[in-house]
């Protein structure tokens, strides 16, 4: 008499456990989705450029974030890097500000072998 019809027609409670997965499967599915197209190829980005900043030697020509072009002069220490950007210019660059790797520097010659 007072209890209403809707009530009654609840679902039963071994059907509710199913139906929460089929809720959370278009979640699940976008996150999977997300972290194929944007987040794992980020990853492999940073750290191809992570490799690069790290194998840097005098005498690569580097380009910077801000467009300088220059020559990697004197590796300061792991966070920098000196460069010629002119005829007795000189500046140093934070090694994480390095964009491009134009060309590699010949290895630092052995004067001891001579």
């Amino acid at each position: 008499m007072f209890i209403s019809p809707a009530f009654a027609q609840g679902a039963a409670p071994a059907a509710g456990g199913a139906d929460m997965l089929i809720q959370l499967a278009p979640f699940v599915l976008i996150f999977v989705v997300m972290y194929f197209l944007i987040l794992r190829p980020q990853q492999k980005k940073a750290k191809a450029h992570q490799e690069m900043v790290n194998s840097l030697r005098r005498g690569d020509v580097v380009i910077t974030n801000g467009g300088l072009v220059g020559k990697v002069v004197k590796v300061v220490d792991d966070a920098e890097i000196e460069m010629q950007i002119a005829d007795n210019v000189k500046v140093r660059q934070l090694r994480s500000q390095i964009a491009v790797v134009r060309s590699k520097g010949e290895p630092a010659k052995d004067e001891t072998a001579a």
